[in-house]
């Protein structure tokens, strides 16, 4: 597993004094979502990479729109230096072949492409009355979409993560946001795990945010977290 750490907080400030928390350790990725982005720009990206550059980076927009449109956005993306980032696969198939053709002329430089299935803070309930389908059913043609349309992953819960790659392949990545690494409040999220039970799921990506920034100690949280992941794979070999 990747850990990925979630900078939601309401400042470039607050954002940047918990990246720097955290810059002892060399193999985090940093997510950087809505808010961050609209409001610090590329110049946020550029200073995380200045403050550790082996952290790695995952742009969470989420975009949705028109399949060339998403496709010229994906290549700004691209150009912006960022590891990973995602789409709706919800967009369709045509949309998400789009975005990798146009990705392609990049060859290894490009970032990883994930489609998100269903989000989080859906209840099985909520995601029927859009999807007309339930969340495991949903989650997982879209993954198959997604695979065959040549993505690299998705982003779902770890509820559906071991489903997906048994529909898919092994290889396929699973990123899980609403991981909460020992048990912590669930707040707004549904559909939440802990580390054990990502791993069981194959989760590659657990995603945790305010488990870590809300600490009064975000790096000793941080360092716990990946010795226990450490753990549990030294207990899977």
């Amino acid at each position: 597993m990747n850990l990925v750490i979630a900078l939601d907080l309401p400042s470039s400030a607050e954002n940047l004094k918990l990246a720097e928390s955290l810059a002892v350790y060399d193999d985090l990725w940093m997510k950087v979502g809505f808010r961050t982005y609209i409001r610090d720009g590329r110049n946020f990206l550029d200073t995380l990479k200045t403050i550790n550059p082996h952290f790695k980076i995952f742009l969470d927009l989420k975009l949705y729109d028109i399949p060339n449109t998403m496709a010229d956005a994906a290549a700004e993306i691209a150009e912006l230096g960022v590891e990973m980032f995602n789409v709706h696969a919800s967009a369709g198939e045509r949309a998400l072949r789009t975005v990798m053709e146009r990705l392609a002329s990049y060859g290894e430089d490009r970032p990883l492409v994930l489609a998100v299935t269903a989000l989080t803070s859906f209840s099985d309930e909520e995601f029927r009355r859009i999807y007309e389908k339930g969340i495991d059913e949903k989650a997982e043609q879209f993954a198959r979409m997604s695979y065959e349309a040549g993505l690299d992953g998705v982003v779902c819960s770890a509820f559906e993560s071991r489903a997906i790659k048994t529909a898919t392949s092994d290889s396929f990545l699973t990123l899980c946001p609403g991981i909460r690494p020992f048990g912590e409040a669930a707040g707004d999220q549904q559909r939440v795990a802990d580390l054990q039970l990502a791993a069981e799921e194959k989760v590659d990506f657990p995603v945790v945010g305010r488990p870590i920034y809300r600490d009064e100690n975000p790096a000793a949280k941080v360092g716990r977290i990946l010795d226990t992941m450490e753990a549990i794979h030294s207990k899977e070999k």
